[in-house]
C-alpha cells in the first residue's frame, strides 16, 4: 500500500501561498499538513488561524493540522471552523491527553497525537487504541529543513509493534527530515504517512517531487 503524503506549507512560499496550495490540489497529494508554532512550546512563530482561514477556502485535500503550542485544547473550536480532517496535539503539551483526545473527536475531527524524538513510543500504550494516528517527529520540531534523526526509524518499528499488539487501528506520520531515502526506510519500517516540506517545496518540480514519495 502506498503511503499517504502531506506536504508541510511551513515550507511553501508565502508570497505566493495561493500558487503553492493549488499546485498541491493538482498534485498526488494526499492531505496538506499545518503546522502551528506559538514561540512557547516551539522556538519558532508560524501562523494563526486568519491565515489558514485562506488556505482552508484555497485546499481541495483534507487538512492535517499539527498544534505545535501549549494548551492546544483551547483551539478545538477554531481548529474545527477550518474543517480540519486531523488535529494533531503533542503528548508533551497535554498533561489530560485523553480528556483532549475524546473533545478533538466529539468535535467531529480525528484525533492524532505527536511525540518528540526524545518520547518514548510505550508512553503511549494507555491511549494508543483511542487515536486515529501517531505523529513521530523525526527532528526537533520549530524549524524546517534539520537533519533528519535516524533513530525515528527504530521508534517506527516500535510504535508499529505497538499497534499490532493492541489492535489498534492507528496510523503512523513522520514529520521531519523526510526525503525520499529517508522516506523508504520509513516506509519500509511501518510508516503509513510522510510528511515533507523542504522536499517539495524546494525541488525542481514539486509536482514530481511528491508522485516520487508517493511511489515509495
Amino acid at each position: 500500500m502506498k503511503p499517504l503524503i502531506a506536504p508541510s506549507i511551513l515550507s511553501a512560499d508565502f508570497a505566493f501561498l495561493a500558487r503553492d496550495i493549488e499546485m498541491l490540489n493538482d498534485s498526488e497529494a494526499d492531505w496538506v499538513h499545518i503546522d502551528i508554532m506559538d514561540g512557547v512550546f516551539v522556538p519558532n512563530i508560524s501562523f494563526g488561524f486568519p491565515v489558514l482561514k485562506y488556505v482552508a477556502k484555497l485546499s481541495k485535500k483534507p487538512l492535517d493540522v499539527h498544534l505545535m503550542i501549549v494548551q492546544p485544547e483551547k483551539f478545538i473550536p477554531e481548529v474545527k471552523a477550518l474543517g480540519a480532517h486531523t488535529m494533531n496535539v503533542h503528548y508533551e503539551a497535554c498533561p489530560h491527553l485523553h480528556r483532549v483526545v475524546q473533545q478533538i473527536r466529539e468535535a467531529g475531527m480525528q484525533p492524532a497525537v505527536t511525540l518528540n524524538p526524545a518520547t518514548p513510543v510505550m508512553l503511549l500504550k494507555d491511549i494508543i487504541r483511542d487515536v486515529y494516528m501517531v505523529l513521530l517527529m523525526g527532528v526537533n520540531p520549530g524549524f524546517g529543513g534539520q537533519k533528519f534523526i535516524a533513530h525515528t526509524v527504530d521508534k517506527v518499528r516500535e510504535l508499529r509493534e505497538l499497534i499490532d499488539a493492541t489492535g489498534s487501528k492507528a496510523l503512523i506520520e513522520v514529520d521531519g527530515g523526510v526525503n525520499l531515502e529517508t522516506g523508504a526506510q520509513l516506509v519500509k519500517a511501518g510508516a503509513d504517512v510522510l510528511v515533507a516540506g523542504n522536499a517539495v517545496f524546494s525541488a525542481q518540480n514539486p509536482v514530481d517531487a511528491i508522485h516520487l514519495l508517493k511511489d515509495l
